[in-house]
């Protein structure tokens, strides 16, 4: 019977337990460059089976949030580099997780040169973090037209091509959360009426191309994809055929033969299910995230639902959350305050069980 700490064998990747480390936004990457604080916070978390960064913006469009990482220039890929090297020397896998906002977004966030884009022009409720103003509201985004759409995919495909040459043994596509991706399979943010509208295969339409053009670029072997069936963070409202959608979905990522598929099991009563008719669609290795501890991620395991769990915020206060879930120590909690704060506090300090703070 698989537990957390069975090895698994997926695609390009041998994990050496079922324990992944969840991408969580954490905003230390100043001016959008990955520094040598983020390489130690990665590599302190190395014993992770698979560790899934934060995520990373493609192209400048789709940085959004203050002190988001990116992939799109030389500097990043040599900061990236650094991370992945100090991973590795500490025994490590990680996959970057290429994160495109879309509609999530404020200006004063984006590079020189960059606009808040998506796939119509339907401005987010809410506000948006910025260091230069503190928060804002959204800001209007411009409808992708047919020729930019080409390019958004095209800065995926790039992205990932860039995320090899820094060193990562895989790269995950963020469907999820009502980013980019996932704002073309919902028809409250989805109103096209060309090809990459209208039904469920128009509406997918988005996703799968760039799913099949970052496989081709990289091996379907190293692309994984996150989605959040159900999902109304970031203003995105359930509609009608939201199983029928991620089934759809889900059967041409697992035709085109991907790495993973991580699904984030949203509160709606109906996620479970779809999430058991998502992975038998898609037919290949299956990562469950949200609020799992260690007896309900080894029921999940033991039941088949799932061939890894995902951990995010035990990860924050226990860089050795690994050991902790073998020797049975106590969790540390995360301090909220120094989530998305600048510095090193609340980021590297954490100790391991039995150390001093």
């Amino acid at each position: 019977m698989d537990t957390l700490f069975s090895p698994l064998e997926t695609g390009a990747l041998a994990l050496p337990s079922r324990i992944v480390m969840a991408p969580m936004t954490r905003s230390r990457a100043i001016g959008g460059v990955p520094n040598d604080v983020m390489a130690t916070y990665y590599a302190q978390r190395a014993s992770a089976g698979l560790i899934v960064t934060e995520g990373v913006a493609p192209v400048p469009d789709g940085l959004g949030y203050a002190r988001i990482p990116g992939l799109w220039s030389d500097e990043q890929v040599e900061g990236w580099r650094r991370v992945t090297d100090a991973v590795h020397a500490a025994g490590g896998r990680i996959a970057a997780q290429l994160m495109h906002v879309g509609r999530i977004a404020h200006e004063l966030n984006l590079p020189e040169g960059a606009r808040i884009v998506a796939p119509s022009a339907v401005t987010a409720a809410g506000q948006m973090y910025t260091d230069e103003k503190g928060p804002q509201p959204h800001g209007e985004p411009v409808a992708l037209d047919a020729a930019a759409v080409e390019e958004a995919i095209d800065g995926f495909v790039r992205a990932a091509r860039h995320a090899r040459q820094a060193g990562f043994d895989a790269i995950e596509l963020h469907a999820a959360n009502g980013y980019l991706l996932e704002q073309f399979l919902s028809p409250h943010t989805n109103r096209r009426d060309d090809d990459y509208g209208g039904d469920i295969e128009g509406r997918i339409r988005f996703v799968v191309e760039t799913a099949k053009r970052t496989a081709a670029a990289i091996g379907a072997d190293r692309v994984g994809i996150r989605l959040s069936p159900y999902n109304t963070f970031n203003d995105m409202r359930l509609y009608d055929d939201v199983d029928s959608t991620y089934v759809a979905l889900a059967k041409a990522l697992g035709e085109i033969g991907l790495l993973y598929v991580h699904l984030v099991l949203t509160p709606d009563e109906r996620a479970p299910s779809t999430a058991r008719r998502v992975a038998e669609a898609f037919g290949g290795t299956v990562i469950l995230n949200g609020g799992f501890d260690r007896e309900r991620a080894e029921a999940t395991l033991a039941a088949g639902d799932a061939d890894l769990v995902a951990f995010g915020r035990p990860f924050i206060a226990n860089p050795d959350l690994v050991a902790r879930f073998r020797s049975g120590d106590p969790l540390a909690e995360p301090d909220p305050s120094t989530f998305y704060s600048p510095g090193p506090e609340g980021y590297v300090d954490y100790p391991s069980a039995g150390e001093a703070r």
